[in-house]
This record gives C-alpha cells, structure tokens and sequence, in this order.
C-alpha cells in the first residue's frame, strides 16, 4: 500500500500522510510496537506457532513466542495536526521475506527493532534497506533482563555509518514506542534538508515525489 502526500495549504483539513515500516527479527517487538502507538485496533495476521514451525524457523531466545505475524501489522497515528503515519510491520520470520518487496513499496522510510539479547537477528533487516537506500533508524528494545549496551555499542556491533540514529526504547510503553516514531520522522526532516542544501537532485526527486 503506497502512501499518498498531501499538501496541508493546498489541501484545507487534510494531514500529510507517510508510510513507514517497522521491521527485525523473529520476536523482536514489531507486533507490539504497532499495537502500542496505533489510535486504531491495528490489523494483525497473526498465526499460532506450530511443532512444525519450531522445525523451520530459528526460535533461539525466543522458544516461548505463541504467535507470527505471516504477511503484516497495520495501525495509523497521527503525529500532529499535519502529520498521518501509516505503519506496516513486516513478518520477521525467513519464509515471509518475500512480503518485504511489497511492503516497502511507497514507504518513506523505517525503524529496525533490534534485541540486545540476538543482535545478530538485526543484520538481514539493516542490509535489506541499505541495498534500497531507504532511510532507517534503529531502536533498540530492552527487554527485562536483556544486556544493556550504549547506542554506539550498538551502532560498532550492527556496522551501522554515523548518520543513522540509534535509540533505546521499550516499545510495551506507548510514549517509548512512539518517540522512536518521532527520531525516525525527524531523521528523514534533517536529511532532505540536508540534501536540498547540497542541491542533490536525485534525493531532491524522491523527497519531493508523491507516494
């Protein structure tokens, strides 16, 4: 589902609307993010994990998940009066990645959820947007009794470039969650600024191009 952006002064009453995924790992939170920021009951296609499935997916440190997702999460939250997100969660399991490529169509960017107990679970997710250039930030979720690193710990152990925001989040608490919300809309704010300054017209382009 593509985004479509409005402009407010063209537009009277009408909020500028912007798709974001939330992607990592198996386990790593997404479902949980998308229920916890949502002002809508967010659309989930969760399935109950299987002995089949404890044969094929990679449970470790998360041998006591009930659920998957197997295509997405959906919720929306308006941010400000002139501001709309549309959150789409993507499957975290191997066998559901083909669900990325269309997922990420229209999107304006992403948050990478990262689990201080298998960062290692981070890196498909991290590779999969730097091949697409699409702009992404990374929260970690600190789950109880997880280890607990600095955001630059974080950012050495990922291989993440300087650019990229890194933060620590507890996405069960609304306001946690939704903060991350915000790093990732002011990162893509400070980049097209950025990029515009510098007179890049391909960045330019694709900030500028409806979606």
């Amino acid at each position: 589902m593509a985004s479509a952006t409005f402009d407010p002064n063209d537009q009277p009453g009408l909020a500028a609307s912007v798709k974001i995924l939330i992607a990592g790992g198996f386990g790593v939170g997404k479902t949980t993010t998308v229920a916890a920021v949502s002002e809508i009951t967010p659309l989930r296609t969760e399935e109950v994990v299987t002995e089949q499935s404890r044969g094929t997916d990679d449970l470790s440190g998360v041998e006591s998940k009930m659920t998957t997702t197997v295509a997405m999460d959906f919720g929306r939250i308006t941010i400000s009066p002139d501001l709309v997100l549309y959150i789409f969660g993507t499957p975290g399991q191997d066998r559901f990645w083909f669900m990325w490529d269309e997922l990420v169509l229209g999107a304006l960017g992403a948050v990478v959820l990262a689990d201080p107990r298998r960062l290692e679970s981070s890196f498909a997710a991290v590779d999969f947007f730097e091949r697409r250039e699409l702009p992404f930030v990374v929260g970690v979720n600190c789950f109880d009794g997880a280890p607990r690193y600095t955001p630059e710990e974080v950012r050495y152990a990922l291989d993440l470039a300087d650019h990229v925001p890194v933060t620590l989040c507890d996405v069960r608490h609304r306001e946690s969650a939704k903060a991350v919300l915000v790093t990732l809309m002011e990162y893509l704010v400070e980049r097209t600024a950025r990029h515009i300054g510098s007179g890049h017209p391909r960045e330019i382009d694709q900030a500028a191009r409806p979606r």
